[in-house]
């Protein structure tokens, strides 16, 4: 088991708390739709809705807006979405990955280039900085799933890969390929998480002084206005007293 990681730093991202609720819920309505859609409706078969509506209760989404977002795609009436992801360069040459659900793609491809235009960033081709990322699976519980220790042993037990344990709870990691599995033990062992998600966990860092983390957070932070943009994953790292002026702020 790896020890505690900069993992949070490093993909620091703007907080759900600074977007408009309604946005927050209509991005988390579209994966449970999406999820519906794709295999069936009933979250007991079928792990990516589950994982949706976990999720989506996780930001205290109410169950009838869960309800309508899979009653939406059970009734054929909605709009085919496709899963995106954009690749590119943020200022100070920060890796940049941005994951989107559209219905048009070209509507979603020009808004995501004019916000790395804007940031002085540049989008470039699928696979152009995603080898500097590992497609993991995290799985977080709140501090009153336990103390670090109990955690890390269920962890373990449960075939995780690494595990951060502070006051504001545990991060744990896996392979994503066994995502399903290890939240399954792990919900055994300590009840059920405060949410499970894949991601893209950086590999590499690029350092960067307090000007262009500004930079860097504009960029992520015009991305996820997007109402097609579900994710956006970015490899920066700044000191700890940085990142506290920058939250700050």
């Amino acid at each position: 088991m790896a020890g505690h990681s900069q993992f949070k730093n490093i993909m620091h991202r703007k907080g759900r708390q600074d977007a408009a609720r309604s946005k927050v819920f209509s991005k988390l309505a579209r994966e449970i739709t999406v999820a519906a859609k794709m295999g069936m409706p009933d979250p007991d078969m079928n792990p990516r809705l589950r994982l949706a509506i976990q999720n989506a209760k996780a930001e205290s989404m109410p169950k009838d807006n869960i309800q309508r977002a899979i009653n939406k795609a059970a009734g054929g009436d909605t709009e085919n979405y496709e899963e995106v992801r954009y690749e590119g360069y943020g200022p100070g040459g920060v890796a940049v990955i941005v994951e989107a659900l559209t219905d048009n793609r070209n509507r979603t491809a020009s808004n995501v280039r004019a916000a790395f235009t804007k940031a002085g960033g540049s989008l470039g081709e699928t696979g152009s900085v995603s080898f500097m990322f590992e497609r993991v699976g995290e799985i977080v519980y709140k501090p009153e799933a336990g103390d670090a220790d109990k955690v890390m042993e269920a962890a373990i037990e449960a075939g995780a890969d690494d595990i951060q344990s502070d006051e504001n709870g545990h991060t744990i990691i896996c392979a994503f390929e066994s995502i399903g599995d290890v939240s399954s033990a792990l919900e055994t062992a300590l009840g059920e998480a405060e949410s499970v998600k894949p991601l893209w966990k950086p590999q590499t860092s690029a350092p960067v002084d307090e000007e262009k983390a500004q930079s860097v957070l504009r960029l992520i932070d015009r991305l996820e206005d997007d109402e097609d943009v579900q994710n956006v994953y970015a490899n920066f790292e700044v000191d700890e007293e940085t990142l506290a002026k920058l939250s700050a702020a």
